[in-house]
């Protein structure tokens, strides 16, 4: 496992002294120093390699969000928000970030967020060289391609989810389950509210009940009636309703076709 430099930036000492605490027993963390503002942040971002920073949102001077808006997004290190302050999670998706620490939070949340920090800056690694090998002109305009992470609200902590993370989401009365590659996680939200936020390109809904991931779909099996079961990688089967049918059918010719 390669070892991530990173830089803390936090106006609060006590809160700075106590994540580099927490990170001195993880082997796949470098700190490589601390700023305490957000001007010295992006001195520092401009003339250092990182690959992630802990950013706090509320600084004198100059927020988290104004420290971004100074990096180019394509030379940006994986950002990491630590703050007191929950309603600017919806600021922190706008700008990629990979986590949304709540303070204060325990070393299992940090793990957490470092796990997803990894596969993240490992995903983007692989990607850059994918795209220095070729470009597909069909990724060049998506139509309606919404943004390439939903983040949802779990327990008062806000979680990031990549698409190929999610497997199936399920309605259950106020509430969506998303099922995962990893597990599940049990959100307030209507499926209505939820199904506007994914890209139509790799989602689609099959039931009243039920949403999919496109490219964890195995098989559809014909039952009754003209009438069909959608078989999920995982073995999950779901009833394809009849609404529905037309649509998940279309696409299906067009991966066979």
């Amino acid at each position: 496992m390669s070892v991530l430099r990173a830089l803390i930036v936090d106006d609060e000492p006590l809160a700075r002294e106590r994540l580099r605490g927490m990170l001195r027993t993880e082997r796949a963390i470098e700190v490589i120093g601390e700023c305490c503002t957000g001007t010295e942040a992006i001195a520092t971002i401009k003339g250092t390699e990182l690959d992630l920073i802990f950013l706090d949102m509320q600084m004198p001077g100059c927020d988290g969000l104004q420290v971004l808006a100074q990096i180019p997004a394509d030379n940006r290190p994986g950002i990491i928000f630590v703050t007191a302050h929950e309603q600017y999670a919806v600021d922190a998706f706008e700008v990629e970030a990979i986590d949304y620490l709540l303070k204060p939070f325990d070393r299992e949340r940090l793990q957490t967020a470092l796990r997803r920090a990894s596969e993240h800056l490992r995903t983007r690694r692989t990607e850059g060289l994918r795209q220095k090998r070729a470009i597909s002109p069909a990724n060049l305009s998506v139509p309606g391609k919404k943004s390439g992470r939903l983040t949802v609200k779990v327990d008062g902590r806000f979680v990031f989810l990549r698409p190929e993370e999610i497997v199936w989401i399920e309605a259950d009365d106020n509430y969506v389950i998303l099922h995962l590659i990893s597990g599940r996680l049990l959100v307030r939200e209507t499926m209505a509210a939820i199904e506007s936020r994914l890209d139509p390109v790799q989602f689609t809904r099959i039931n009243r009940s039920a949403i999919v991931q496109l490219d964890q779909i195995k098989e559809l099996q014909p039952t009754f009636h003209g009438d069909f079961t959608v078989l999920l990688n995982n073995g999950i089967k779901l009833a394809l309703s009849r609404s529905q049918r037309g649509q998940l059918l279309k696409f299906a010719s067009g991966r066979t076709g």
